[in-house]
């Protein structure tokens, strides 16, 4: 009998946080209306939370690591204390046209790409094809679908998807709210 976990796959700007471009204090983050009820839902009905980002800001000298880390410490507090506890935080720095050299690479964890999926399944001894991903782009949806994620939603988070996007997803939601709302009954 396997002993992993399943999962709830979020993208973080624009599933979790209010998309406003580059991303980098505190300050600046806001929820998206009914995202910390919907995430605290997800963990109650079992999931481990797992949040999965690009933020090539850092390849491209719009924010340091340091920027990136202190922001999601002060996010994952944030959640801890309304209940919401986070199993894992993975973020990509790259981009490989960032003038940042360090992380000017082409990686195997930016999405598309399901790096940082695999490292979370293998860390925290997740079941992937028990687990879900919610995500606002096809990248998301694809990153998912290449790891092996069972499920993959996207949420539109007040933009506009491309047919070529709704078509990579199971369903798409205003938000994750209503995501939730429609998975957990």
């Amino acid at each position: 009998m396997s002993t992993a976990q399943r999962a709830a796959f979020l993208d973080r700007d624009g599933v979790i946080n209010i998309d406003s471009a580059y991303l980098s204090r505190w300050e600046d983050f806001q929820f998206v209306p009914g995202t910390v009820a919907a995430m605290r839902r997800l963990h109650e009905a079992g999931y481990a939370l797992v949040v999965v980002t690009n933020q090539s800001g850092i390849a491209r000298g719009y924010y340091t690591e340091a920027d990136y880390q202190a922001l999601t410490r002060q996010m994952r507090e944030a959640l801890a204390a309304q209940g919401v506890p986070l199993a894992g935080v993975y973020h990509c720095p790259h981009h490989p046209k960032g003038p940042v050299a360090a992380y000017a690479i082409d990686c195997d964890c930016r999405k598309p790409a399901p790096g940082m999926i695999l490292q979370a399944a293998r860390e925290l001894a997740l079941s992937l094809p028990d687990s879900l991903m919610v995500g606002d782009k096809g990248s998301d949806i694809e990153a998912a679908r290449a790891a092996g994620v069972g499920h993959a939603y996207l949420v539109q988070s007040g933009q506009d998807l491309s047919p070529e996007d709704r078509a990579l997803a199971d369903a798409v939601y205003p938000d994750l709210a209503a995501c939730v709302a429609a998975l957990c009954g």
